[in-house]
């Protein structure tokens, strides 16, 4: 993930702590960060402050640099993009990975407007942070849990959201009797 820091002050990898890849690694064909099957997908979610956003996150200060520029390029400013995802990739029998980029553009959409499926994993990742009892939880409950997951539910063909449901009620019937 490349930021574009026009737009994005701060940003955290929520989960997946232990797949983290230094930058010089990422064209390194032996390093692996992660192993995603044909035909697999893979959900990572970000938190973000927006540039100019007060937050009540403790950013650490940033020394200036002595023998580097530290400059953004003004297309950052005009561009609406958030951030460029990129990904390396090997064909089955192959030896030298295959470079993908995909640019992500800020849409503005409200979480009440995203798809059921983002809210269901911004759910999924309020419930960890919770069970994890994250310093950036905020004020989730499993009753916002709860909400978000039973809205977001939609077709649920596995059964793999219902029971999710049924988890987090479980969770939070437990607490409860502490």
């Amino acid at each position: 993930m490349e930021f574009n820091p026009a737009k994005v002050q701060a940003y955290r990898l929520i989960g997946y702590e232990n797949r983290l890849l230094r930058s010089q690694d990422f064209n390194d064909d032996k390093k692996d960060a992660g192993e995603l099957g044909a035909g697999h997908s893979v959900t990572a979610l970000y938190e973000i402050i927006p540039v100019g956003v007060e937050s009540n996150v403790n950013l650490p200060g940033v020394d200036e640099l002595r023998y580097q520029d530290n400059q953004v390029d003004e297309a950052a400013y005009n561009s609406d993009e958030l951030m460029l995802v990129k990904l390396r990739y090997k064909e089955p029998k192959g030896t030298t990975s295959e470079l993908i980029k995909q640019p992500v553009v800020d849409k503005g959409v409200s979480l009440n407007d995203a798809s059921n499926n983002f809210k269901f994993a911004a759910a999924v990742a309020e419930y960890g942070m919770i069970l994890r009892d994250s310093e950036y939880k905020g004020d989730a409950s499993f009753s916002k849990v709860l909400k978000l997951a039973n809205e977001s539910k939609g077709l649920d063909l596995e059964g793999y959201r219902s029971e999710f449901i049924n988890m987090v009620e479980s969770s939070q019937k437990l607490m409860e009797k502490k």
